[in-house]
């Protein structure tokens, strides 16, 4: 499939990125995609110093992130280590809220394929629902997409039926071609969504990068019928920057993948800016931004 990959034409995505920016929506439309937002995170923790303490609070917020008003819905996810998904799981019994973990040796993936395998079973015995797997980007870069692929297809029957998210780094790929070239090989292994980045290295997710991935997922689907999910993660702060992200979403993919099965961002400190939004757009004022907890 790989040798009818094609290639990126980079000036047409930044100026098709930079016509979609310049969107604006009504404000029903502006709560609605605030709201979908919400139901569309992953809050995540990825941190040397994260506690169970640190994630079952994660998990309280997950749940109900705003107490004073519970029409504000629960977020998708939780992404946490491995470690950590036993007492995520026990915090978010009854909910809605997935438990996603990382695995296969986060962030660099530079480990030997028994561990990943290893670390991905025991993080879906412990309870994950979903996998955040990263690929061998020293491989890839190196033209070894077999071994890229060997290992996505291993670890998807390692995670035993859990839904595979499959990180390409992609501000380690180089290039446009590079992240369309993994984004097809990664669904072809059997991603069940594609991902962005590790929040790990910079660039994390950009708009051009995402729109690079739809665009993957679209032809990817045309081809083969299948449907593939896509997950940006790392640096997305605001709720202007995740509605713009929904704007490229639906002109890209339509309404079809506007639904959290199929998309979903990964961000810490997001979920409070959206928030503030909301409070913002319903009654006219800002919150103090630490009225919202940030745990």
């Amino acid at each position: 499939m790989l040798d009818r990959v094609g290639g990126v034409d980079a000036v047409g995505v930044n100026e098709r990125v930079e016509r979609l920016q310049k969107r604006s929506i009504k404000r029903e439309s502006k709560l609605w995609a605030l709201d979908l937002a919400i139901r569309m995170m992953d809050l995540t923790t990825l941190e040397g110093k994260d506690t169970d303490g640190k994630v079952r609070a994660l998990s309280v917020k997950a749940r109900q992130p705003d107490p004073s008003d519970p029409s504000i819905p629960s977020v998708a996810a939780i992404c946490i280590y491995p470690t950590h998904v036993a007492v995520a799981k026990e915090t978010l019994r009854g909910s809605t809220v997935k438990v996603a973990s990382v695995a296969t040796g986060f962030p660099s993936g530079n480990t030997f394929l028994e561990l990943k395998l290893n670390e991905t079973a025991l993080a879906v015995a412990a309870g994950a629902d979903e996998i955040d797997m990263v690929i061998d980007r020293g491989a890839f870069l190196e033209g070894d997409y077999a071994t890229v692929f060997d290992e996505i297809v291993a670890v998807k029957d390692a995670a035993r039926g859990a839904k595979l998210k499959v990180i390409l780094e992609t501000g380690e790929l180089e290039t446009f071609d590079n992240v369309r070239r993994a984004s097809i090989l990664a669904m072809a292994a059997g991603a069940d969504s594609i991902k962005t980045s590790t929040g790990k290295v910079a660039p994390a997710a950009t708009l051009p990068v995402t729109l690079v991935m739809l665009e993957a997922i679209r032809d990817f689907h045309r081809r083969t019928g299948r449907v593939v999910g896509m997950k940006p993660a790392g640096g997305i702060r605001t709720s202007k920057e995740a509605i713009q992200y929904l704007v490229v979403l639906y002109e890209t993919l339509g309404p079809r993948w506007m639904t959290p099965d199929l998309f979903r961002f990964g961000a810490s400190s997001l979920l409070n800016d959206v928030l503030m939004q909301i409070r913002k757009e319903r009654t006219g004022r800002y919150q103090n931004p630490d009225y919202f907890s940030l745990d």
